[in-house]
């Protein structure tokens, strides 16, 4: 049985592919500061995979944890996703996001080395396109992000590659997607952040439960069929499966690897909101207010590359996404009661 370090794996993304991992005959141990994360989601882990994940709490930035964890487990590969994601909070302060982001990488990526694992997953961000002046991303595209999270996020990705070009037998993967939604089938994980959510569905989620009282809509005079801005959502599920296939590549493939993950159907804020509103039931208010500094008309994935080289596509529409988004509110409000 293989181990595999998921760093940031109480997370939303990460949980998620812990259960995926854990479900192919996967070992996991996971290391989380619980910075944006619950500890609940370790019990509920189990509960859908009837395993409990090895857990350290602790920052990517720690050595001695990190060699404690090389030296007590025989970890075959790690895959990265610690990392702060919020773009305003990277504008306002960015040497936070420098140190956390890059810094917390390279220190992850030495031991990883000294300990002699040759294989990594990186959770990246198709934010590092920035404006490339087309709709449509292909890996091949400039990257030009435009704010400090996606510079960081490049950054990673590019010591990767360097290390891979100075260690022969470093293999790499770097995982670019745009807006995770939706949760597990069972309800028991979803994107739950710490504080009021910078993400749509979660915002949604918590207005239909009267825990927020309105969606702000940013953009309303975008050249889309109705106004508002269309984006690549992209369900946790088949996310979590891109970095599984990943993952299972890179056993037979040294070097780098760079792919988009995506469903290249981008939709709109009011289209979202409207298919949350017919599964819920739940009426979604929402303002119309300017546009935000630095957000396209629209962007959304090219993917043929994840098919061709991994086997990979999107299974699931924006009903699903918007089900299981529900199911997983719903229990926990039920679960708060």
């Amino acid at each position: 049985m293989k181990t595999i370090l998921v760093t940031g794996g109480v997370g939303y993304i990460g949980s998620h592919t812990v259960v995926a991992l854990q479900e192919n005959g996967y070992k996991v141990v996971i290391l989380d500061n619980l910075c944006n994360s619950k500890a609940i989601t370790l019990s509920n882990i189990q509960k859908i995979s009837s395993q409990a994940p090895i857990f350290y709490q602790g920052d990517i930035r720690d050595r001695p944890m990190l060699r404690d964890i090389f030296k007590n487990h025989p970890i075959d590969g790690v895959i990265h996703f610690a990392g702060l994601k919020a773009v305003g909070e990277s504008q306002s302060e960015p040497l936070k996001y420098y140190d956390n982001n890059v810094v917390g990488s390279i220190t992850l990526l030495e031991e990883m080395i000294k300990a002699k694992v040759d294989t990594f997953v990186f959770s990246s961000s198709a934010t590092v396109y920035g404006e490339p002046g087309a709709t449509q991303y292909q890996e091949g595209m400039p990257t030009t992000p435009i704010n400090v999270y996606g510079r960081t996020k490049l950054m990673v990705e590019e010591i990767l590659r360097d290390g891979a070009k100075a260690n022969p037998g470093l293999r790499v993967a770097c995982l670019r997607y745009f807006n995770p939604v939706g949760a597990h089938l069972s309800g028991l994980i979803g994107e739950n952040p710490v504080g009021t959510p910078n993400n749509l569905m979660p915002y949604i989620g918590q207005i239909a439960l009267g825990i927020l009282p309105k969606l702000k809509v940013f953009g309303s005079d975008y050249p889309t069929p109705d106004g508002t801005g269309l984006r690549d959502y992209i369900h946790v599920h088949d996310l979590a499966q891109g970095h599984l296939l990943a993952l299972q590549y890179l056993e037979d493939h040294p070097g780098a690897l760079t792919v988009n993950l995506g469903t290249g159907k981008p939709y709109s804020v009011l289209e979202m909101i409207s298919a949350f509103e017919k599964v819920s039931g739940k009426s979604i208010p929402y303002d119309l207010v300017e546009r935000r500094s630095g957000d396209l008309a629209e962007y959304y994935a090219n993917s043929d590359l994840a098919k061709t080289v991994l086997g990979w596509e999107a299974k699931h529409g924006i009903e699903r996404m918007c089900e299981d988004t529900w199911r997983f509110y719903r229990q926990l409000d039920s679960a708060q009661s």
